[in-house]
């Protein structure tokens, strides 16, 4: 069995963190729902809650980092990867009725911590200001060493406060997952999985950083990326991962994940056309920041297989650099002519499609498939 999870710092309040559920109808949660999303909530805010007497000896620095990343974690978001991995336990068969399903729940929940650690080096990586309408963690430890009146480079210190953030929120998904109170045989299941699914995104991470440095253009090289950096653990892995918890056989696994790297994809394309052409109200990001941060998207990638020498090169010298509402326009207009908007959204159609009948003709659940149908067209056809 490959090792996968730490061995987890035990259970401080003598007790499993699933223990946060017991209040909470787990039959009748449906992923997207308030109510989902605030059973989530209340497992993610449990465990910080159990993390405190483990921080305090370290002194108040260290509580002000967790207490950054408490609020980062709890603050907005969908559950999207929760929710997948909830409906892959049901799809395979999962009873929500049953004695493990606030384990399942809870173990399901820890993929907000790995959501977390990504988002904050991610904001790093892009050099973001911003991140869901509020600063990100990098900025606002920037902003506290500028508060403070601190000598030195603030910027250095914000990032290298944002950056340990992010490492503690990967290690705590370890062990909130070993904390959660799954069966030994389930645990061994699902370890596997998650390490992939670790591994994955990483690796999907630096795919995407040597692209932009290499100048990689490509739209091979941009679906690459998206299949790693966010399909696999958006989508696929999570619902891998909930079916490895209820013992889905391979046929069952298979047809999940070919479901959740086919709408994976497109909900990536999807994010990719609202860095360009979002609202900024709704996405809490500036307008057109994917084009500032000069991402290597298949939208790009498109236009400029498609683009004559002048507008290639409008393209080239604009990404990446401080562009003003004007240029952002310009460069808009430019995409849409070359007609790789269009392109982007007949891939998303496709891929939806490709996914939805790879799950009709599985031994889901009715009532998974369903939700899995649902949970699809939110992805792709999202405003934020």
């Amino acid at each position: 069995m490959e090792a996968a999870l730490s061995a987890g710092i035990g259970t401080p309040l003598s007790r499993s963190a699933a223990d946060a559920l017991t209040s909470v109808d787990l039959v009748a949660l449906t992923p997207g729902t308030p109510a989902f999303v605030a059973a989530v909530e209340q497992v993610l805010t449990s465990f910080f809650a159990t993390r405190r007497e483990i921080v305090e000896p370290l002194g108040p620095v260290f509580l002000d980092a967790v207490e950054a990343l408490g609020q980062f974690v709890v603050r907005g978001g969908k559950r999207t990867r929760p929710g997948f991995a909830w409906t892959g336990w049901l799809g395979a068969g999962g009873d929500p009725a049953g004695p493990d399903a606030a384990a399942v729940l809870t173990a399901c929940s820890a993929l907000e911590l790995v959501q977390a650690c990504a988002l904050v080096h991610d904001d790093i990586i892009d050099s973001s200001r911003t991140r869901r309408g509020f600063p990100t963690v990098h900025i606002e430890f920037e902003d506290r060493h500028a508060a403070a009146g601190w000598p030195g480079d603030g910027a250095a210190y914000g990032s290298a406060v944002a950056i340990l953030i992010g490492d503690l929120a990967l290690a705590w998904a370890d062990d909130l997952v070993h904390e959660a109170g799954l069966s030994p045989r389930a645990l061994a299941r699902f370890a596997p999985v998650w390490a992939r699914m670790r591994t994955e995104v990483l690796g999907g991470q630096l795919l995407d950083i040597n692209g932009e440095a290499g100048g990689d253009e490509s739209v091979e090289a941009a679906l690459r990326i998206n299949r790693y950096k966010t399909a696999a653990y958006t989508i696929e892995r999570p619902l891998h991962l909930g079916a490895a918890l209820a013992g889905a056989d391979e046929a069952l696994v298979d047809a999940l994940r070919i479901y959740g790297t086919d709408v994976g994809i497109a909900f990536q394309l999807r994010d990719d056309l609202l860095g360009v052409f979002g609202d900024p109200a709704v996405t809490g990001k500036p307008s057109g920041d994917d084009l500032r941060e000069g991402k290597r998207t298949v939208l790009i990638a498109e236009a400029l297989r498609r683009a004559d020498p002048a507008s290639a090169a409008l393209i080239r010298t604009g990404l990446g650099t401080d562009l003003d509402d004007d240029a952002v326009d310009r460069l808009r207009a430019v995409l849409t002519d070359l007609g790789a908007v269009d392109d982007v959204e007949r891939r998303i159609t496709e891929l939806t499609d490709t996914g939805l009948a790879a799950i009709a003709t599985s031994s889901a659940t009715p009532e998974a498939k369903q939700l899995l149908h649902t949970m699809a067209l939110a992805a792709t056809r999202r405003a934020a």
